[in-house]
């Protein structure tokens, strides 16, 4: 039942009041953080390229570890493997895992490296190096951003920031409407 003085009235306005103002708000902060993504993807990028420097030394030292005994990669792998000592064996699987990341992070450096802007983010967004992102977000430094990713991003946030706000409020004001609607 509606008062008789309308406050159901003021409470609605203020309410609508309250959206109205809080939804560009948290637009722009969501503009502001998805316009980090693409500075986090630059520092993911420098930490990926440390990291594939890093895993091919290793495994460059592997390799001519084998090549001076006369092996290729895949019979000292296998030498490894067959070998009764437990430590021995263990090292072989370790070199193996370590080959297949080197081989990962290329990958993973090719795909960003060629891919057009939108592809790039969303390529990182599914393939990125849960160590190296960990790493990253750890010491990420935010950016202002001057690129067309980063205002892609930052539109991107707004949205989704307005629209956290607006779309729950949906159904409240479209109840409000049809209530003074009734009562007019």
């Amino acid at each position: 039942m509606e008062p008789a003085d309308g406050a159901g009235l003021h409470l609605s306005r203020g309410i609508v009041i309250v959206i109205r103002t809080l939804s560009p708000a948290v637009g722009l902060l969501g503009a502001i953080l998805a316009a980090q993504l693409p500075e986090l993807v630059q520092q993911y990028k420098q930490r990926l390229g440390g990291a594939i420097d890093e895993m091919a030394t290793i495994v460059a030292r592997f390799d001519a570890d084998a090549a001076s005994n006369s092996l290729t990669r895949d019979q000292a792998m296998a030498a490894l493997a067959a070998s009764q000592d437990d430590l021995v064996r263990r090292r072989g699987e370790d070199m193996k895992i370590n080959i297949a990341r080197l081989q990962n992070l290329r990958d993973s450096r090719l795909e960003l490296d060629t891919a057009d802007p939108v592809a790039r983010l969303g390529g990182f967004l599914r393939h990125a190096d849960g160590d190296l992102l960990a790493a990253t977000v750890e010491d990420f430094q935010p950016a202002v951003p001057t690129t067309a990713e980063g205002l892609i991003c930052a539109l991107f946030g707004f949205l989704l920031g307005w629209c956290l706000v607006r779309l729950p409020a949906w159904p409240y004001r479209r109840w409000q409407e049809m209530r003074l609607r009734r009562h007019a």
